[in-house]
């Protein structure tokens, strides 16, 4: 990777792995302790000594590799809580990442008192986003659309901000942001800093670190994903028949290795639709995200299959940008993507951590050639199964643990996680167990509940109340 920043070595074995070695105060160590955060992740270790000093970093590490917290300890270190003016902007691609960033952030604020975080993305009014900013906010994430709009209209003053982050850029850059980003960059104050996080490193990378970065400190730090907790296989499918046997290998996979969260990647939005209905059909729970779903509808299906009600997410790559989903059991690669790099970046999300994951991939003697491509960016040979293998492990239906419930009300209603599980706990009777995970946005909530309590647990919420006052409860499909 040649450009015309300063370098700095990246290996993990040369720098401490334990926060305490770091300048942060003693509550943010202790809550990173509370957070569970026992040491370093390599990025984190390679990046946070440089960006607590205050210099501008390009930092090139995988998705799910601790990037936000690595940007989000540093914006911190720098932000003076009694002053109530925006002195963080992050852009990121999508506007899931961006809830997702703005929740990281938030969890790591908490030893500090009152850090108001703001998300400004798309497919929200913009008159509760304004309504939010006038009130006061130290940070802001957002998509680059959704900022330059608030800039036009004069929502959004940056005259504070001493931070400027670019989160997953190579992403941004993929979807057209270029000129957007220089827009913003352009209206922020020029004395500040500017941290760049980035999978890959596109020509586009150079052209806004020459445009608006000081000396940035360039580090790459390898994947964390080591390949012997990513199991990969091959399967050789025939292509006729409208793909049958390639819609079908989907089934077989799933009732064979019985994964509890799949994401299966289509090259197409219509080979989505396709899968979905087929996965439907056979009793799975399959539920689609492609480009032309609504923002309503996307948020709904990425909260069932983020909170375990849903046990297959069939997408395209572009409509699962940003996405990362904890404790995902496999990916199945449905078409073989003829960029090798985004294969690598599929198969990544499973895997992570201390986890396992299975990468199962489908392929036709037409897509040889795109195998190849990835065999040699692996440096590795496939390792091929026959599809008559494939038999089923489970006379039970491969069926989700969870349900989810959804009450009309969110954060405008000032609804909070502790009201919703109060509730279910409390006057409608169920135990701490039986409730999964509560995500609470601007006007809706949603709450996951064992499958098994789900038509009582909605029948008791239905007639009992949340924060003293009666609801309107719906169960999810």
């Amino acid at each position: 990777m040649t450009n015309p920043s300063s370098k700095a070595a990246a290996t993990s074995s040369a720098t401490s792995t334990d926060f305490s070695s770091l300048p942060l105060n003693p509550a943010t160590l202790a809550n990173l302790q509370r957070l569970g955060y026992t040491s370093m992740t390599p990025i984190q270790a390679a990046s946070l000594p440089t960006a607590l000093l205050g210099k501008d970093l390009i930092a090139q590490a995988k998705t799910g590799s601790g990037k936000t917290a690595a940007f989000a300890l540093a914006l911190l270190a720098n932000l003076n809580s009694r002053r109530f003016a925006v002195q963080t902007m992050v852009l990121c691609p999508t506007r899931e990442l961006a809830d997702q960033v703005s929740v990281e952030i938030r969890r790591l604020a908490r030893a500090e008192d009152n850090i108001k975080v703001v998300t400004l993305c798309g497919g929200v009014a913009m008159r509760g986003q304004n309504a939010s900013l006038e009130h006061g906010a130290h940070i802001v994430v957002g998509t680059p659309g959704r900022i330059m709009d608030h800039l036009e209209r004069g929502h959004l003053n940056l005259e504070a901000m001493n931070t400027l982050v670019l989160d997953e850029a190579d992403r941004m850059l993929d979807m057209g942001f270029f000129d957007d980003i220089v827009t913003v960059a352009k209206q922020c104050p020029k004395e500040r800093q500017t941290l760049l996080f980035s999978a890959t490193y596109p020509e586009g990378i150079a052209k806004i670190s020459q445009q608006f970065m000081r000396n940035p400190v360039t580090i790459t730090v390898e994947s964390q994903h080591e390949e012997s907790k990513i199991r990969q296989r091959w399967y050789e499918v025939q292509d006729n028949r409208q793909h049958r046997d390639r819609l079908e290998a989907v089934s077989l996979l799933l009732n064979h290795y019985r994964p509890a969260s799949t994401i299966a990647f289509c090259n197409t939005k219509q080979q989505c639709r396709d899968l979905v209905a087929e996965l439907q059909e056979k009793g799975f729970s399959a539920l689609a995200l492609f480009g032309e779903l609504e923002q309503r509808e996307r948020d709904q299906v990425l909260v069932q299959f983020a909170n375990r009600s849903c046990s297959v997410l069939v997408a395209t790559d572009v409509a699962a940008r940003g996405l990362d989903i904890a404790n995902l059991e496999a990916v199945i690669n449905v078409d073989v993507t003829p960029d090798s790099e985004i294969h690598i970046h599929r198969i990544g999300r499973t895997g992570r951590g201390d986890q396992e994951g299975w990468a199962l991939s489908l392929a036709s003697m037409n897509e040889m050639g795109f195998v190849g491509k990835i065999e040699q960016m692996q440096g590795r040979e496939s390792e091929w199964h026959k599809l008559t293998e494939l038999t089923p492990t489970s006379t039970e239906p491969l069926r989700p643990p969870m349900a989810t419930l959804q009450i009309v009300g969110g954060r405008k209603e000032k609804i909070r996680a502790g009201d919703v599980l109060g509730a279910l706990t409390g006057e409608a009777g169920f135990t701490k167990e039986q409730v999964g995970k509560i995500h609470v946005n601007e006007y809706s909530t949603y709450v996951a509940v064992d499958t098994r309590i789900a038509q009582e647990a909605l029948h008791r919420l239905s007639n009992g109340r949340v924060k003293g006052k009666m609801v309107k409860v719906r169960l999810l499909d």
